[in-house]
């Protein structure tokens, strides 16, 4: 029985504390870690899914090139300011055809099917 008062006193001069923040320690480490991992499996799910979408034809202006028509002239409405403060920041706006030029970048192409180029067999 006299090993009991010796822990008793382990206890009341502060030994749990030490043992309590320790566990503390270890369980917001390993909170961390896993949080870690959940985050790079989210980014990566992101950018696996990004790599599937084939590229989208945009314009200058951010508009889609379903927007625009044979002539060049973009359809899409925006917000153009009027006026300006003494900063030469826009204070107030009002809505107006977009401006932008006829997209000129890569046409997109037509889901088509080639082979394998290597034969594996």
């Amino acid at each position: 029985m006299d090993w009991f008062w010796w822990v008793f006193i382990f206890f009341m001069a502060g030994g749990f504390a030490k043992v309590a923040d320790t566990a503390r320690t270890a369980l917001r480490t390993r909170h961390e870690r896993k949080m870690e991992l959940l985050e790079t499996a989210r980014q990566e799910r992101q950018e696996l899914a990004a790599a599937q979408k084939p590229p989208e034809p945009v314009c200058g202006c951010t508009h889609h090139l379903a927007k625009h028509d044979k002539k060049g002239k973009c359809h899409e409405r925006v917000e153009m300011p009027v006026a300006w403060d003494a900063d030469h920041k826009p204070v107030q706006y009002e809505a107006g055809q977009c401006t932008c030029q006829q997209y000129i970048g890569p046409q997109p192409l037509s889901q088509i099917y080639a082979e394998d180029l290597t034969d594996l067999a």
